[in-house]
């Protein structure tokens, strides 16, 4: 069994009208500062969104998705911010905004696998 090291995390929750509060979870990050880690992986549920908002821009939304994990992959996607280290870029993503696409708290764990923790807690909170 490989040794487990603290990982970091939060959700990505999509708020089509901010003035009314609702979000659905639409993603998680995830960093691993001991494994040099971030990741990004994403799931918009679109009858979720467009029972909160029928007028919902889903392309835009599914953009703005893909571009949290394009900045997490890192390479060409990730712009300027390809030349940032793992943990610049998720303080960099977590950090608040008044955007559609929003992150929640970060919070914490162990794990062994940041990768797999990536999928289970999409999985788990997301899907």
């Amino acid at each position: 069994m490989s040794e487990r090291v603290v990982f970091e995390y939060a959700l990505l929750r999509v708020v089509p009208r901010v003035e009314r509060g609702e979000c659905i979870n639409a993603g998680v990050l995830v960093y691993c500062r001991a494994k040099s880690f971030v990741a990004a992986r994403t799931h918009l549920d679109e009858g979720k969104l467009l029972a909160l908002d029928p007028g919902a821009d889903v392309a835009g939304v599914r953009a703005a998705l893909g571009a949290v994990e394009g900045v997490c992959a890192g390479g060409a996607a990730a712009g300027q911010a390809a030349q940032d280290d793992p943990g610049r870029r998720f303080r960099w993503l977590i950090a608040p905004r008044s955007t559609v696409v929003q992150p929640g708290p970060v919070h914490t764990g162990l794990t062994a696998d940041p990768a797999a923790e990536t999928e289970r807690l999409l999985d788990l909170l997301v899907r």
